[in-house]
């Protein structure tokens, strides 16, 4: 408080550096969708560390199984609300489906038969477009001129980061099961938010990953034609895929799509192939040219332009 001339006593200004910072809201607005494109990036490492010693179908078993205990015990520990309807139910068991059994199945299937990590990535790298295209058409959600461009300029940055590892393992077939990840995902995540967004987090995993265990038992027992080698990289691989990217990376998902706009949420897929890279670079001596880093301006410059204000 400061008394004037004439004797009036008046308030201070507000400190403008108190006006100016940023709300916490804004900081977690940064912070979330950074750490789980971190955390979805590693996926495709964890799988290289594991596949080699575990089929496709009993890798992803195990990984089920093993979430969905754990997420019973946190549901039952904190007292988590369950669904009350039916079709509640229903549409979880959808999600789980696509998100999970459909899509990490088809990626583990084609990194089995021998497509090339970053063949892989390229190709569920265009999910950002599958998912605003069918947001736009679906659920009526605007897209601007100026987002189809970032989505181009993304998806040309996608093909620079991961073009010189482009390998069909020798076969075209090895692409049904990647294209059939791409359609699961954008779909999955799209009905997720649609549908699901009101049902807890952790009661929802439950349903979703006991609806997953259920649907590979069988594949894992009649589909795969080699043992689970039980050695210390597999449950690095599998420890890694239970509590980093099922617990944590899909948490972080569902978060993001309760809130923000699909084609947002769908924007931070672009980025998974540059983080990938240099991970592969870093432990796996892969290789990361001058195209890679142009391709890696040019994701961030697609997702700058492509972000909904």
């Amino acid at each position: 408080m400061t008394r004037g001339a004439s004797g009036v006593t008046r308030a201070d200004p507000p400190d403008s550096r108190a006006v100016d910072a940023p709300p916490p809201a804004a900081a977690s607005a940064a912070f979330f969708p950074g750490l789980f494109v971190l955390l979805w990036s590693t996926g495709f490492i964890a799988a290289k560390y594991g596949l080699p010693y575990a089929p496709p179908y009993g890798f992803l078993f195990w990984r089920f199984v093993l979430v969905a205990v754990l997420m019973s015990a946190v549901a039952l520990a904190t007292r988590a609300p369950f669904p009350a309807r039916l079709a509640e139910y229903r549409d979880l068991a959808l999600v789980a489906i696509c998100v999970h059994a459909l899509y990490l199945g088809g990626v583990f299937v084609s990194l089995d038969r021998g497509m090339a990590a970053g063949t892989a990535a390229m190709l569920v790298g265009l999910q950002p477009i599958l998912t605003v295209v069918i947001a736009w058409r679906w659920m009526q959600e605007h897209v601007s001129a100026k987002q189809w461009a970032g989505l181009a300029l993304g998806l040309a940055g996608v093909y620079f980061v991961v073009r010189h590892k482009v390998d069909f393992g020798g076969e075209v077939w090895s692409l049904v099961p990647c294209a059939i990840a791409l359609v699961a995902i954008s779909v999955g995540t799209l009905y997720q938010k649609r549908h699901c967004a009101h049902v807890d987090l952790r009661s929802g995993a439950v349903v979703q990953f006991w609806v997953c265990a259920i649907l590979y038992a069988p594949l894992a027992a009649f589909l795969d034609t080699r043992d689970v080698q039980w050695v210390g990289s597999f449950l690095f691989a599998l420890a890694w895929s239970v509590l980093v990217l099922s617990v944590g990376a899909i948490s972080l998902l569902y978060w993001l799509l309760r809130h923000g706009a699909a084609a947002n949420v769908a924007r931070l897929f672009y980025l998974v192939p540059a983080v990938t890279a240099v991970m592969a670079w870093l432990m796996f001596g892969e290789k990361l040219d001058a195209w890679a880093l142009t391709g890696m301006a040019l994701i961030a410059l697609g997702v700058i332009l492509s972000r909904r204000r």
